[in-house]
């Protein structure tokens, strides 16, 4: 790394779900396995694979159906989120073990700014990189890849490189040899559309990126546009966050893929119902509201559309988000058209005690408003004593979309 440079670790669990499994069924080494979402409730995609299962080509994020026709003795787990939950905190105690500056990005990712500790280790970035991926593999079972750069979006490039069980450095003396010819979808926040979108302008390697007039790619693309052009040039000052200190919340969302798809206006109704319910509850734990709000609709064709409006006030309430969603599904979706999936979302948050009640003259400001944030308040102290299942709307009582405490 060069003189004055931040010595910046991303540091990547791998194949982290189905490695978890094989800890605990070592049987599961010698087949090809892959866990997955539940196929039953039509979420059967595989979330994690293991060596084997990736030999027969079998990919993350692809169906079940494509992986089995790929590798027709797949074995399956289920994914069991509480015991990978563990282990992410078994590994992220190790990382902070050598820098205060730790900042997890997923489940199975952290970033390590070790700049101000590396001297305590003995000033070797490589060096401690490997003591850190051994101490993972004797205290937990699990290896990781380590990327070692200068920022954030390149090191995160660097995790990449080699895997399993691996360290690689991506410097400023080989960046341009080693990040520009990478696929322009390599880079972070070049997701499916945007990758597209870059393909159409001649644009499909990183370097080609990096070489591209930033005011043409903001003509594109707006402030992503300039944003990516900084990362493709490791211009990227963005600082790793210290234990426990948290993103602001930009978004609070949920959604979910039915068992059957919502055809009528009461399907519709009922799920979003459960969405805006769970994410009402949460922002009031988070301490927020929600000036606006978001629908996502998946149709049964894999088509998705999304759709925002503002609210009339910034609100944290249930009921507010699902009056608000039922106006945009009445706007923006042909009744009887089949909808796979939905996710309600709330945007544009502000701290809960910076927005100023402001009663209407025609509002009797005793009641409406007021009762409902009792009552939903009410159900957030039921449902934190018993379980979110304690309490549900009516409608959703022995409903076959699949929905119950935890799918909402």
């Amino acid at each position: 790394m060069a003189r004055g440079d931040r010595v910046i670790y991303h540091i990547d669990c791998n194949a982290f779900y189905a490695s978890v499994e094989e800890l605990l069924y070592p049987e599961y080494k010698r087949v090809p396995m892959a866990v997955c979402g539940n196929p039953e409730a039509r979420r059967g995609i595989i979330l994690a694979k293991n060596e084997l299962a990736k030999s027969y080509g079998v990919k993350t994020a692809e169906t079940i159906w494509q992986a089995r026709r790929k590798c027709p003795e797949l074995k399956l787990r289920p994914a069991r989120h509480h015991l990978y939950r563990d282990y992410c905190e078994k590994v992220n105690a190790i990382y902070e073990q050598y820098t205060s500056q730790v900042q997890r990005f997923g489940i199975d990712e952290s970033y390590l700014d070790v700049t101000g500790s590396l001297h305590l280790f003995g000033g070797d970035a490589a060096a401690l990189a490997h003591q850190i991926r051994q101490r993972v593999t004797w205290e937990t079972g699990l290896t990781v890849s380590i990327g070692i750069s200068w920022c954030k979006v390149f090191a995160k490039l660097g995790s990449d490189l080699k895997k399993p069980d691996a360290v690689s450095i991506i410097s400023r003396e080989n960046y341009r040899q080693v990040v520009w010819p990478m696929p322009v979808g390599s880079l972070l926040f070049v997701g499916r559309n945007t990758e597209e979108s870059l393909r159409r302008l001649g644009i499909r390697t990183i370097g080609k990126l990096a070489d591209m007039d930033p005011v043409l790619l903001q003509r594109h693309f707006g402030k992503l546009g300039y944003q990516l052009h900084a990362y493709a040039n490791g211009q990227d000052d963005s600082p790793v966050l210290e234990i426990g200190q948290e993103d602001e919340i930009q978004s609070v969302g949920n959604g979910m893929t039915f068992s059957r798809n919502l055809v009528t206006k009461e399907d519709i109704h009922t799920s979003v119902i459960v969405l805006s319910d769970s994410v009402a509850s949460r922002m009031r734990r988070y301490g927020v509201k929600g000036a606006a709000v978001q629908v996502t609709i998946k149709d049964q064709n894999l088509k998705v559309i999304t759709r925002q409006k503002p609210l009339p006030k910034p609100s944290h309430l249930a009921a507010d988000l699902t009056r608000a969603v039922m106006e945009l599904m009445e706007t923006s979706w042909k009744t009887g058209t089949p909808i796979r999936m939905l996710a309600v979302t709330a945007l544009k948050l502000v701290p809960r005690d910076m927005v100023a009640e402001q009663i209407s003259l025609f509002e009797d400001s005793g009641s409406g408003r007021e009762k409902q944030e009792r009552l939903e308040k009410t159900l957030d102290g039921i449902r934190e004593k018993f379980g979110h299942g304690s309490i549900l709307p009516g409608s959703v009582l022995d409903n076959d979309l699949g929905i119950d405490e935890k799918g909402s």
